[in-house]
């Protein structure tokens, strides 16, 4: 240690080797001054109780960025987090210390105290992201942690100041980041010359600390009181061979000379939490300050890059990004490559910069390889600059019952998380994806929200599935939270559900979460969730809220079939809603005021599609085909099953019976009338003519121009195809222009919110076709239309000809062409 004190440091004493967390210069520094030391032991800025994990950073399946996680036994959602990544002066001294069998350990203030000064203090300000937890040691601007800026909050101190801001003010710049980068990240560590850096940034961070003192992180004393303990103590054991890896801010204060009963003073009475830690996946996303979680580097997928490249950065960098727009169908050469550095290099000399950093190199890539658009840089800052590296942790490292059975799940599953969002598309009818579809909604019901469920693109049948898919850090708190209800992904979900079904404020809510009960395959929770939805539906009265749940109950009757669920007692419940809300709706839409009356008709559109399904889902389970058309036999009924639902035809008569009393009653507002007529002619329960009767009563000019607005919003709009109709139906069509036409000058701005909001919700297409009808007039439709007909494109009859020529297609798409003979060409005809 004696060449590394005629180095510079001040005096006799332990090797301080100040960094910037997440600095490449800094780990590239680190690197060579221990190899030029040769400590004894090195101490690292970290929690301590981490220090039985770092044997584990030599393991082969040990990839960064990982997280040391801490949490509280007693409350998991109370955590924080260390990221490390390649280029983290931390991870370096701990692959240096563990290659060259030189002990390692941790010094920081204990996670057990941190977690609990945390609980204890709510009020102070934090810089935690939703959910409370906190990343540490995060590099800052300032060249601290974020255990540093979480662990050091203001006590009476209303100035925080940012180290590096302040020092490369002095140095005449406006950008810390810039400054960092030319003296730092652009300097080379020479030969002879492996202290120099931490002597000047000890000496500029002594000023500052004589200055500003604490700079209002007052957390920082008692921080930097068991430092200097932990230093003291390895100083014993090892004598001189003491190197201290720690944020440049504290390396004044670990120098200074302290009494060691002070620094027992400072630490005296402190909270304490009982605490486990663990290495977690970290992503390079969550390592920037543009993602909430202030990390203090907003590029590091940059310098991850400067740290790994051997040689030529920036010509290396610039590849990368070539190869980027390449894979995205960009046309990108070699040429552009080689004018891009030059650029660079120009912009860095005129810039009066040692070498070309992110700025220069992002402008190059901006006028050189995407002409001059920012559309395609963002993918390059998005993919490259950040970054989607996800890092990995071995299966040695310790966890949560629950996660031990999460990673089993994955691995024979073969679903890995992925920092990259990507989709992933299944097939229900298939072992491993009805499988992967109970996991991922299981974690979901547990609040662990790594997939989202997104529309299937080619299918809406209930045996596929859609899932969007991101593997976030935090999750792993969320396991961890999780682990309270159960030790695997099965149970803690089951127990969950349960729980969540007594603790539900309404009705909708327990139907919603039979539904997620039904998709995740809980059976042991069903029932106890059906129970307390029969109890909720007796005593709610409430027609909104009953024509709420009965959706998302009749929605899960689709999944017995695919999934082999009884839903026997499901189907007795849901009927038994059906006819409440047959029985309360009528009186429940009397003297609603508009947006009353527009809640309603979404209710009943809603209640409309499930008397459908609930139908369907009748039929289902006496083994009609289900939602794909592939016939599934029903399920044996067990020896309590409840007596059969009433007859979905008998549903669907009374609900259309309740319709016809809504379409008729001039108490319900007019958006609900006009849709109960709608849905009436859609059903074929309404002919023709009675429905233009009917809107021939609702536009007379006896109606108050509001309520006929009203009627037709409710007949035509609400994305209800309204607009094909009426370019189909020149009587529908007629009616509307005539009254249209007809509204006095004063009432036509009264009217003119509710016609733009249903006209605007048509296709451009269909807009187009009713200007071109209604300027044409009525039968004066052009010689684009067939005799009799009235409509373009449209003849007055079936064109056999026409239609015979489609046949073969049909056949083939509906897998006919081996069945000869067992379907009329005429049944097919009507399909077309």
């Amino acid at each position: 240690m004696t060449g590394t004190e005629e180095s510079g440091s001040r005096g006799a004493g332990p090797l301080l080797l100040g960094v910037r967390h997440h600095g490449p210069g800094s780990a590239r520094a680190v690197r060579a001054a221990l190899a030029a030391a040769r400590p004894r032991v090195v101490l690292i800025e970290g929690p301590p109780e981490a220090d039985a994990l770092i044997p584990l950073a030599a393991d082969e399946d040990m990839r960064p960025p990982v997280a040391l996680l801490a949490h509280a036994v007693d409350e998991p959602g109370r955590s924080a987090f260390w990221p490390l990544a390649e280029f983290s002066p931390e991870w370096v001294a701990i692959r240096w210390a563990l290659e060259h069998d030189v002990p390692a350990r941790f010094i920081d203030l204990p996670a057990t105290h941190s977690l609990a000064w945390e609980r204890d203090e709510p009020g102070e300000e934090t810089q935690e992201p939703a959910g409370g937890e906190r990343e540490e040691p995060s590099a800052g601007g300032d060249g601290e942690s974020d255990s540093d800026a979480a662990g050091q909050r203001a006590v009476g101190v209303d100035v925080r100041i940012d180290p590096l801001a302040v020092l490369a003010e002095a140095a005449g710049y406006d950008d810390p980041e810039r400054w960092w980068e030319d003296v730092v990240e652009h300097r080379g560590v020479g030969e002879g010359d492996a202290f120099g850096p931490f002597v000047v940034l000890e000496e500029a961070m002594g000023a500052l600390r004589e200055t500003y003192g604490s700079g209002g992180h007052d957390r920082d004393l008692v921080r930097e009181a068991y430092m200097r303990l932990q230093v003291r103590a390895a100083q014993r054991e090892f004598g001189a061979g003491v190197a201290v890896v720690c944020g440049a801010w504290h390396v004044p204060a670990l120098r200074q000379k302290s009494a060691v009963a002070a620094d027992r003073a400072l630490l005296k009475g402190l909270p304490k939490v009982k605490a486990d830690m663990t290495w977690v996946p970290w992503t390079y996303r969550r390592l920037s300050r543009r993602s909430g979680y202030g990390a203090g580097i907003d590029s590091p997928g940059w310098y991850g890059h400067l740290f790994g490249a051997p040689d030529r950065p920036v010509e290396r960098w610039l590849t990368r990004v070539a190869g980027l727009l390449r894979d995205e169908d960009r046309l990108v050469s070699s040429a552009h490559v080689i004018e891009a550095v030059r650029l660079a290099e120009t912009l860095a000399a005129m810039r009066g910069r040692p070498l070309p950093g992110l700025s220069e190199t992002t402008d190059a890539v901006r006028a050189v390889m995407c002409e001059g658009s920012d559309v395609p840089l963002a993918l390059v800052h998005d993919r490259l600059v950040v970054g989607d590296v996800l890092g990995e942790v071995p299966q040695a490292a310790p966890a949560v019952p629950l996660q031990r059975d999460l990673d089993r799940l994955q691995r024979r599953l073969r679903l890995k998380p992925e920092a990259l969002e990507r989709e992933l598309e299944l097939d229900l009818r298939k072992d491993t994806d009805a499988e992967r579809s109970r996991l991922l909604h299981r974690l979901r019901l547990l609040g662990v929200g790594w997939g989202e469920p997104v529309a299937a693109r080619g299918s809406t049948g209930t045996f596929r599935e859609a899932w969007r898919l991101r593997w976030e850090p935090e999750l792993s708190v969320r396991v961890a939270e999780a682990g309270v209800w159960g030790t695997t992904v099965l149970g803690a979900a089951t127990a969950k559900a349960e729980a969540d079904a007594v603790s539900a404020q309404g009705l909708a809510d327990v139907t919603a979460l039979a539904e997620r009960c039904l998709l995740a395959e809980l059976p042991d929770a069903l029932p106890v969730v059906m129970r307390v939805l029969a109890d909720r539906a007796a005593l709610d009265a409430d027609v909104g809220h009953l024509a709420q749940a009965l959706p998302a109950l009749v929605r899960s009757l689709r999944y017995g079939d695919v999934r082999g669920t009884d839903t026997g007692a499901l189907t007795e419940v849901a009927a038994g809603l059906a006819e409440r809300i047959f029985v309360g709706l009528p009186p429940a839409c009397a003297a609603l005021d508009a947006d009353a009356a527009e809640e309603m008709r979404r209710h009943v559109d809603a209640v409309h599609g499930a008397v459908g399904l609930l139908g369907d889902a009748v039929v289902s389970a006496h083994g009609i085909p289900g939602g794909d058309g592939a016939p599934v036999p029903a399920p044996a009924p067990a020896a309590s099953a409840p007596a059969p639902a009433p007859a979905h035809g008998d549903l669907r008569e009374r609900w259309w019976a309740v319709l016809r009393v809504l379409s008729g009653r001039d108490t319900v507002p007019g958006v609900v009338r006009g849709r109960a007529v709608r849905l009436l002619l859609d059903e074929g329960e309404l002919a023709q003519d009675e429905a233009a009767r009917l809107m021939g009563l609702v536009l007379s000019p006896g109606t108050p121009p509001g309520d006929a607005a009203a009627w037709i919003e409710g007949f035509v709009g609400g994305g209800s195809g309204g607009g094909m109709l009426l370019v189909h139906d020149e009587r529908l069509l007629g009616l509307v222009d005539a009254w249209l036409t007809g509204v006095p000058a004063l009432a036509f701005t009264d009217v003119l919110p509710l016609l733009r909001r249903t006209f605007s919700a048509y296709e451009p297409g269909v807009r187009r076709t009713l200007g071109e009808l209604v300027r044409r007039g009525p039968g004066q439709r052009g010689s684009g239309a067939a005799a009799g007909s009235g409509i373009p494109g449209f003849a007055a009859d079936l064109d056999s000809g026409r239609a015979d020529a489609v046949l073969p297609v049909v056949r083939l798409l509906l897998g006919l062409d081996a069945e000869v003979g067992s379907t009329d060409d005429n049944d097919l005809v009507g399909v077309a």
